[in-house]
């Protein structure tokens, strides 16, 4: 018999492709599917930015590229940073990346190893935790809780750290919550930070374009005494609806660069070239359907808020960025993912359980509203029928 690494066994995944899967597969049955599941715009890619990468192929850059990225696009990285952020980033602390997810492979392979502890954010994405229990590292929750708005507590987060701390991840605007740190947190998160100049930070900002009601995100860039331990990952998945691309990057400080430079040599050897003009057209073109796909999710956004907090046993914080809602269903006396299942199966309605995204998730559900409006209304109504109705086993 074939024998693999302990390893292995402890690799999770993300629960909301095989819930894609699932959808998919009852839709090609013939049933009439909404899907509040997957994180992904509804959104055509903008079609100067596909003309780019067309362009590219027909210019003839369709070889290898360096392993951290052309330079022109990493260039325009930096300068996209500063615009946006007042931040200054050298191009050469900047790695195009084949999506997001890369970057936190490299970030908790360089840190992750048995006798340490790294902490996420839960409810949070789940590859996070994936990865740590795969290092051997042991994964330390942060809680995100519904009474902060699902922002994230400093306080509550320094008191988790410990001599056995490595690196300390999160993740504003969130992915499952919506949730927006506020800067008064992020102060106090960096001055505690201070105390622990061991500890690395990687800060998942991919839904940095993505907030409402005045918000503005803190780009953890801008705190000068965390600058030499601190990895940022982001993209252009969400922002421009470029999910299939698989085109994101990260800012590595010192000498983990060049750790995350080999590590992609020796991984992917370089991102897809045409894909990397496509981003360079997109960072330095016309932001204006960028600007309209983010103010169709701001009215999706109160939409879906209104509908959910007019359901039976249902209520929903407004969340402050992302495509996401969390709803409490805790009153509906269901379990979160036995109603995700059920609703699925029963009514055509795809959403995706807490507990999917942590221990903390269990009585809530995950809704992308990356959906027309048209969509959401009539999938807030199956669940309304389905709720006023249907108790829980």
């Amino acid at each position: 018999m074939l024998k693999t690494v302990a390893a292995f066994d402890r690799i999770g995944e993300e629960n909301a492709f095989a819930v894609l899967a699932r959808a998919n597969a009852l839709a090609a049955q013939g049933r009439d599917i909404i899907s509040l599941g997957i994180g992904q715009p509804d959104f055509r890619t903008p079609e100067f930015i596909v003309e780019a990468a067309i362009k590219a192929l027909r210019d003839g850059h369709h070889g290898y590229t360096a392993a951290n990225g052309i330079p022109p696009l990493r260039e325009a990285v930096a300068a996209d940073l500063h615009k946006r952020h007042k931040v200054e980033v050298s191009p050469d602390n900047v790695m195009i990346m084949p999506g997001g997810k890369p970057t936190m492979f490299m970030s908790i392979l360089m840190f992750g190893e048995p006798g340490v502890e790294i902490m996420y954010p839960d409810p949070g994405f789940p590859i996070y935790r994936s990865m740590i229990e795969f290092t051997g590292a042991e994964p330390i929750p942060v809680p995100i809780r519904e009474e902060n708005g699902f922002a994230f507590s400093a306080e509550e987060t320094l008191k988790l750290i410990t001599p056995k701390t490595r690196l300390i991840i999160i993740n504003s605007p969130a992915n499952p919550t919506g949730g927006v740190t506020p800067k008064s947190e992020v102060d106090k998160l960096v001055a505690g930070l201070e105390k622990w100049p061991n500890v690395a930070i990687m800060s998942d900002e991919i839904y940095d374009h993505m907030v409402y009601d005045g918000e503005k995100h803190v780009c953890l860039l801008s705190y000068p005494s965390i600058r030499d331990r601190l990895i940022l990952l982001n993209g252009w998945s969400k922002t421009y609806a470029m999910t299939g691309w698989r085109l994101g990057y990260a800012i590595f400080p010192g000498k983990l660069y060049d750790y995350a430079r080999k590590l992609a040599v020796n991984l992917h050897s370089c991102v897809n070239a045409s894909a990397q003009f496509a981003g360079l057209a997109a960072l330095t073109g016309p932001q204006d359907e960028v600007a309209s796909m983010i103010a169709e999710f701001d009215k999706r956004r109160n939409v879906v808020v209104d509908g959910l907090n007019k359901l039976p046993g249902v209520s929903c914080v407004v969340p402050k960025g992302a495509f996401y809602a969390f709803p409490n269903i805790k009153r509906t006396g269901w379990k979160a993912k036995d109603l995700a299942t059920t609703l699925l199966n029963e009514t055509g309605v795809v959403t995706i359980g807490g507990p999917d995204f942590g221990i903390l998730g269990e009585g809530y559900i995950r809704l992308s509203y990356a959906n027309s409006t048209e969509n959401i209304l009539k999938a807030l109504g199956r669940m309304n029928e389905f709720l006023s109705t249907r108790k829980a086993a």
